[in-house]
């Protein structure tokens, strides 16, 4: 998406969403700093959704769970938020970085952005993760528990982390948008 189209989209969906997030089910003392990750990274999340169905509420959310909202030592060094390890096809840069075992191999991006687009690539890529893709997109629920049965995380609590994350900051609100016909662009340029 060009320059233009991406501060068309960030302005209609600052529009639509004026404000601080109002919560469903509230959470009693929000985070400030996840709520800027959201502001940060909303707009991402659903070009992201548009681009490959990967919910923006399961991106966002796994983005602030898996990068303490973008302040772990993968996304402050590597622009990793989502804790993707390198795997064998992976030919980038790479950290090394203690996880469930110590010096793991880590993804490495230039731009958080590079990690947002190869996280839905990472997803819609993958055998085990297409069972995903045939849900509905409003169903967060069935993805978070569905990323867990699909091994993206070993801890027993993940798929409820991500729902508590998700209803707490009303992240669902940015799966219905991303569903909403995208603006078009005035701009028109010669050829």
């Amino acid at each position: 998406m060009n320059s233009a189209k991406r501060i068309l989209l960030y302005w209609l969906l600052a529009a639509a969403l004026p404000g601080r997030l109002v919560y469903s089910q509230p959470i009693e003392k929000p985070s400030q700093r996840v709520l800027e990750y959201i502001e940060r990274y909303r707009v991402l999340a659903v070009e992201e959704m548009r681009r490959t169905g990967v919910p923006a509420s399961i991106t966002l959310a796994q983005g602030i769970y898996e990068s303490g909202a973008g302040t772990s030592r993968l996304a402050t060094e590597g622009n990793n938020h989502f804790g993707i390890k390198c795997k064998k096809e992976w030919t980038g840069p790479t950290l090394t970085h203690t996880d469930d075992r110590p010096r793991e191999c880590f993804r490495k991006y230039a731009t958080a952005e590079e990690s947002y687009r190869d996280h839905s690539d990472f997803l819609r890529t993958r055998a085990h993760y297409g069972f995903l893709f045939l849900l509905d997109p409003l169903d967060y629920n069935g993805w978070a528990f569905g990323l867990k049965k699909a091994g993206y995380a070993t801890s027993s609590t993940y798929p409820r982390s991500l729902l508590r994350l998700i209803e707490g900051y009303q992240l669902h609100q940015f799966d219905r948008l991303a569903l909403q016909a995208p603006a078009t662009s005035t701009v028109t340029t010669n050829k």
